[in-house]
């Protein structure tokens, strides 16, 4: 990334949000991808209207379903197992592919007709599941297949399901990701230069990675009564049904505890404001990634935000209002339940006006073993001073 003003490091203030939590998983690029970049330079006296906005989303999902569709019986046996256990139509026929709670969900349809079962699909995660556990404790969906392949005359189609975006409920297997940048500048006069980048590449990405990286360094004046005011907001949304760890997982040498990826849903947020600003130095660099080629890649998002002096007002002091806000909403699952067995919600707000000489915060999170915790100079503290 180009950058052609050097920012102190004393003065950088960093809010890093990097690796939800263990359940966390991303989606895959998509085939087509996109990779642009955009700078923008600007030295000026008078009025000046910026804004950058970007709205990103992207659904992944994968699995193959086994569809068996007959045209008669070719021995009695498959017709007494139905008539003998009429439970297994039943829960066929009831089967909901967004009960995901349910262990005899099937994807995505089953048909009865009025001879009885004429088509049956399922997933390839649900051939060793159980049918109903309450009325069988060994029928499992492979082996119904299996009972339909010794007695029916049937036709077999296989096909691999992928994701989509829509609005209805995540299907299991399926991640979706929304990442959202808004970024504003104005002034109503007053002496303005700004250099701001803009880098976006798509693919997918590893840790200490990101698809979307922006810097900014501005410099503001006031003249004649003028004002500066802006604003800058970054939201990572990233949602997940259950999946098997052993899709999700890539590396030979990663073990998992756990062989469900169970579901979540993580959001995490990062804003500032510029109000009526007279005289400053600002500089802000926010990264974000949401597209991995594996489970065991995070999500990211990192904000940096400095205001400091201009050094050439002779004042010693930014004068005018800054505002951040940061807050985040985990929730977590366990194995294929869809109720959160774990909640955290947290948000951090602060407010600054006046003469402001040195404005810092730093907030961390970090997923032990994948992302490094952010470390800081011995010159950063945590104090806020005005």
């Amino acid at each position: 990334m180009k950058f052609g003003y050097a920012i102190v490091l004393a003065l950088v203030a960093l809010v890093a949000v990097s690796g939800f939590a263990a359940a966390d998983r991303l989606p895959s690029q998509v085939p087509e991808n996109q990779i642009f970049t955009i700078d923008t330079l600007i030295d000026v006296t008078g009025a000046v209207s910026e804004e950058s906005e970007m709205q990103w989303t992207l659904d992944d999902m994968e699995w193959v379903a086994e569809t068996a569709t007959w045209d008669r019986l070719v021995g009695t046996e498959f017709s007494a197992f139905f008539v003998a256990n009429p439970w297994v139509a039943t829960a066929i026929n009831n089967a909901n592919p967004n009960d995901v709670s349910a262990t005899w969900a099937t994807w995505p349809l089953v048909l009865a007709g009025n001879d009885g079962l004429d088509r049956l699909v399922v997933s390839d995660w649900m051939l060793d599941e159980l049918i109903d556990p309450a009325n069988s404790a060994t029928l499992t969906w492979r082996g119904l297949l299996a009972l339909i392949d010794a007695n029916v005359r049937y036709s077999m189609d296989e096909v691999t399901a992928r994701g989509q975006i829509d609005n209805g409920v995540l299907n299991p297997t399926e991640e979706i990701m929304i990442l959202t940048w808004t970024d504003s500048l104005r002034s109503n006069g007053g002496k303005l230069s700004l250099n701001k980048n803009i880098d976006f590449d798509s693919t997918n990405k590893g840790n200490g990675l990101s698809n979307l990286e922006v810097e900014k360094v501005l410099t503001y004046a006031s003249t004649e009564g003028a004002h500066l005011v802006g604003a800058e907001e970054w939201t990572l949304d990233v949602a997940g049904n259950w999946d098997m760890t052993e899709n999700t997982i890539r590396c030979v040498f990663a073990s998992a505890t756990n062989p469900i990826f169970p579901a979540f849903c993580n959001v995490v947020k990062a804003k500032s404001e510029l109000v009526n600003i007279n005289s400053a130095q600002i500089s802000t660099k926010g990264s974000a990634r949401g597209v991995a080629s594996s489970g065991d890649i995070p999500a990211m998002l990192n904000y940096q935000i400095a205001v400091t002096p201009d050094s050439n007002s002779g004042s010693g002091f930014a004068d005018g209002t800054v505002k951040t806000f940061f807050g985040g909403s985990i929730m977590e699952a366990r194995g294929r339940n869809n109720v959160p067995s774990a909640t955290n919600n947290w948000k951090d707000a602060a407010s600054v006006t006046g003469g402001i000489k040195n404005f810092q915060k730093t907030f961390g999170i970090w997923r032990p073993g994948l992302e490094h915790r952010p470390r800081m100079p011995r010159k950063f503290s945590v104090a806020m001073r005005t």
